[in-house]
């Protein structure tokens, strides 16, 4: 099974880790946030990952190679310019075989712990052309429960609030690479087209999910290491 995996962001918001490389490529627990997230991906069943690289593509390249030493095969889509994310997906949707009927596409600055196989499941039974991965949305601040009267009845720090998020995962199947424009947002163009069709799906996942976006994120994504770490990083770990 083949992954695409958006790689190209210059991450500002992580400056100064980012001036020398691209935001997947900062470092989590000694090792870029990128190796645990294809990591991820071959242990759900992926073999092959297409790299979409723009900015310092070649820190990329020079740290993953061919991806023989993670146990898949690792490709790279560059872009000449900046093309957007559904550009770029719609770029790199041109190097997979035709055979390819359906594929994964991926935020690499993820981290996550969710399986894959139910969220192919779910996307080949419904017959959508793209299913979401979401993941609830966390409050960024504490919030304060009032009674009626005005009256402070407590206090929760950061609670699970009754929304979803994007996850920045998708399945992904052939017919969606169609409604891709050539620089653009997926987000912005073929989700809502597809939305309006009735053939965009979501999958709720309660699994382990972070963007690591600020150093905020870093930080946090740092004590969760044995939340979704691979296997021989938390075996390593316990001894």
């Amino acid at each position: 099974m083949y992954a695409l995996v958006l790689a190209g962001g210059k991450g500002e918001r992580l400056r100064p880790f980012t001036e020398d490389r691209p935001k997947p490529m900062v470092l989590l627990a000694g090792k870029p946030i990128l190796e645990y997230h294809l990591s991820w991906l071959r242990d759900g069943g992926v073999t092959h990952a297409l790299l979409l690289c723009g900015y310092r593509a070649e820190v990329i390249q020079d740290y993953f190679g061919d991806g023989e030493r993670l146990g898949m095969r690792i490709e790279y889509s560059l872009e000449e310019q900046p093309l957007g994310r559904g550009g770029a997906f719609k770029l790199a949707f041109g190097r997979l075989p035709e055979a390819e009927e359906l594929m994964i596409g991926t935020n690499g600055d993820v981290v996550c712990n969710q399986p894959l196989a139910p969220i192919l499941r779910a996307h080949r039974a419904s017959g959508a052309v793209a299913t979401i991965m979401l993941t609830p949305f966390v409050s960024p601040y504490g919030i304060v429960r009032v009674a009626r009267d005005g009256r402070i009845r407590r206090f929760e720090e950061k609670p699970t609030l009754p929304y979803w998020i994007n996850a920045g995962l998708y399945a992904l199947s052939r017919p969606f690479f169609d409604l891709l424009p050539d620089v653009g947002d997926h987000e912005d163009t073929a989700f809502p087209l597809l939305a309006e069709r009735g053939q965009l799906r979501a999958y709720r996942s309660r699994g382990y999910w972070r963007a690591i976006d600020t150093m905020k994120d870093l930080t946090q994504a740092t004590r969760d290491l044995h939340l979704f770490a691979p296997a021989e990083a938390k075996a390593k770990k316990a001894r």
